[in-house]
């Protein structure tokens, strides 16, 4: 039982007590009263006939004239004259009327009379005695109206008292919930403050919880600060700050693989000439400038182009991944123009060779950096600042965007799609979650494909909201078969679509029990550049049972300022983050330190694209909660 409705029952109880004990006491004192009052009429009339009597010259038929006409007035239970021998001389009796008060109340107070007794003389010699009782209804009938108008009074004022109450029940009661739902907050990850209580106790508890939070967050943040530098330990190289070589492998080859974006890109390498020769005759400090402006140079693409990668993949060369089409020639000849203009101030002698390359994201990343490095040597045997491009033509430009939206459209209409399902492990192997990527029909007759040959055309032609819908439809209907959840990719895109969150609410909300085990998974890009979006979805969609997580996370996740409110309940490391991290012991602390801010945000943090083994027995060391990927696919159960 809660607190307030303790308080409340402690109340009312005491309300009720004192309403009974009220009535009861008034109703008591009451009794004394009217008895008394009879008791005194008794002998008032006892007094006042026995005066009658006595002028009446003892003529016993006068006498008891007056007694019948004052036992006629109906106010008298009994009326009796005694002689002065004891015998009776009149005497009149009658049960009288009954009373109105009930029968219980009646027993509950009973009035006790004795007769008014009074001595009846003729003269100087004694005529006897006169004894007279009064009727005890009219007794009853005042104190029964009396007790129910004292009952009325205390009743009004108990209920003002409860409606006073009430009020100041409820204004305890609206900070103790806002603490609550801070409290609560906390459990959920949620920092937030309160507004202070006017009640001094209470004003203290809010306080106290408001420190707490704020050294929480302060906690949180510097936990932040601290997992910036071990990404930047793991995963930079010292002398430029931009990503080394293992790391922009690795995060090139979660590009490629990843869904979204454009079905082509260009990756650019440069390499500034002759640096042993540069390092003797300027000197290593002069060197290092040099490799900081390229670097620099390098890494505007990157802060200004969503999607871009840079790294250092060794002491003079460099890489740009472009995740965009027709555009690696002409970065290429701006890159150079720049350097051109810049580099040499640095002296004389230095200079740089860029090659260009692009091809379908759907090629192993050894062709790439095999056609990257054939344009490169190319480039550096004109010498100079030069440029060299390789260039492949698109499908889909050849074929024509009107055409791909069409056969997108077509095949969504159709429902000629299906889902892939890739399980998501625990550490003891049990099944978490199934990772469930739409397959597309896009002929009748043509297989299906996977979303990379088709989501970036159906962004173009903004259908990924129709797109996600699809897919949640399937994986609702699959749920209600099996009972096994599934996790839905949902395209950033779809949340700049205004009808989208609601049209998925309304078809959620058509299934509540396969909801339940729903799963949205949506990219770090969402959180980082959509926020208010995503929370409104997961505001809309978690009270209905949906899970929401975030995917292909990295460090950008740690930058999310707001994070905390953002109502999630997973996030999915990506696999540039956590591939490799068994070798490499500053990779494995920065997951570890991911694992921790994210766990104090009650998230739980699951690592995608394992494949081998050791990676995945370095991050259950590092507390992770969940794995997929190749490793996962061959060791879940049949």
């Amino acid at each position: 039982m809660s607190l307030i409705r303790q308080v409340w029952f402690l109340v009312l109880g005491a309300v009720l007590a004192s309403l009974i004990g009220s009535v009861a006491v008034s109703t008591g004192a009451m009794r004394s009263l009217l008895q008394t009052q009879l008791q005194v009429k008794n002998s008032d009339n006892a007094a006042a006939l026995a005066l009658a009597m006595s002028q009446q010259g003892g003529d016993a038929e006068l006498m008891s004239l007056v007694l019948s006409a004052q036992f006629d007035t109906g106010h008298y239970a009994s009326l009796r004259w005694l002689r002065p021998d004891g015998s009776i001389g009149f005497e009149r009796a009658t049960p009288g009327r009954a009373s109105r008060a009930p029968a219980w109340f009646v027993a509950l107070t009973p009035l006790e009379l004795q007769a008014g007794v009074a001595k009846v003389s003729d003269g100087w010699k004694n005529a006897g005695s006169v004894e007279v009782q009064s009727h005890s209804a009219y007794g009853h009938d005042e104190l029964w109206r009396s007790t129910w108008r004292t009952a009325l009074v205390l009743f009004s004022i108990g209920v003002l008292a409860g409606g006073a109450a009430f009020v100041v029940l409820s204004r305890i009661r609206r900070p103790l919930d806002r603490t609550v739902a801070q409290a609560q907050g906390l459990v959920d990850g949620h920092f937030t403050t309160v507004e202070e209580s006017k009640v001094p106790e209470l004003r203290r508890l809010t306080q106290a919880m408001n420190a707490m939070v704020l050294r929480l967050k302060q906690m949180f943040e510097a936990q932040s600060e601290q997992l910036d530098v071990l990404r930047t330990q793991a995963h930079c190289d010292v002398l430029t700050g931009m990503s080394h070589r293992k790391h922009f492998l690795a995060e090139f080859d979660s590009a490629l693989t990843r869904d979204e974006g454009p079905t082509h890109g260009g990756l650019i390498l440069l390499r500034l000439r002759d640096l042993a020769g540069l390092n003797q005759r300027l000197g290593r400090t002069l060197v290092d400038q040099t490799l900081v402006a390229v670097a620099h140079a390098v890494q505007v693409y990157p802060e200004r182009v969503k999607g871009c990668l840079a790294g250092r993949l060794n002491g003079a060369d460099f890489a740009l991944w472009l995740p965009a089409p027709d555009v690696a020639a002409e970065t290429a000849e701006a890159l150079a123009e720049a350097l051109r203009a810049s580099l040499p101030a640095f002296g004389n002698g230095v200079q740089v060779a860029l090659g260009a390359v692009e091809l379908a994201r759907e090629r192993p990343i050894s062709d790439w950096f095999a056609a990257a490095d054939t344009a490169l040597a190319q480039a550096e045997a004109r010498g100079g600042f030069s440029v060299e491009a390789l260039r492949h033509p698109s499908a889909e430009r050849v074929q024509g965007e009107r055409a791909w939206h069409a056969q997108i459209a077509e095949a969504l209409q159709q429902r000629r799609s299906r889902l892939l399902e890739y399980p998501v492990l625990d550490r003891q192997g049990a099944l978490l979650h199934l990772e469930c990527p739409l397959q597309l029909q896009l002929s009748a007759e043509g297989d299906f494909e996977n979303a990379a040959r088709w989501l970036p055309l159906a962004v173009r032609s903004r259908l990924t909201a129709e797109v996600d819908l699809q897919a949640v439809t399937l994986a609702l209907e699959a749920i209600a078969l099996d009972g096994r959840m599934r996790c839905i990719n949902v395209a950033p895109a779809s949340l700049l679509d205004g009808a989208f969150v609601a049209r998925l609410r309304e078809l959620v909300f058509q299934s509540p029990q396969a909801a339940r085990k729903l799963g949205l998974e949506l990219a770090e890009g969402a959180a980082t550049q959509h926020f208010d979006l995503l929370h409104e979805m997961g505001r809309q969609l978690r009270p209905l049972g949906v899970k929401l997580g975030i995917e292909h996370a990295g460090a950008g996740l740690a930058q999310v300022e707001r994070l905390y409110q953002a109502g999630l309940d997973y996030v999915k490391l990506d696999k540039s983050v956590v591939v490799g991290v068994s070798g490499d012991a500053a990779r494995a602390a920065f997951v570890r330190g991911m694992v921790i801010m994210l766990r104090s945000l009650a998230l739980q943090v699951h690592a995608e694209g394992l494949v081998d083994p050791m990676d995945v027995q370095a991050l259950w060391d590092c507390e992770i909660d969940g794995v997929t990927g190749p490793w996962a696919t061959a060791q879940a159960p049949r």
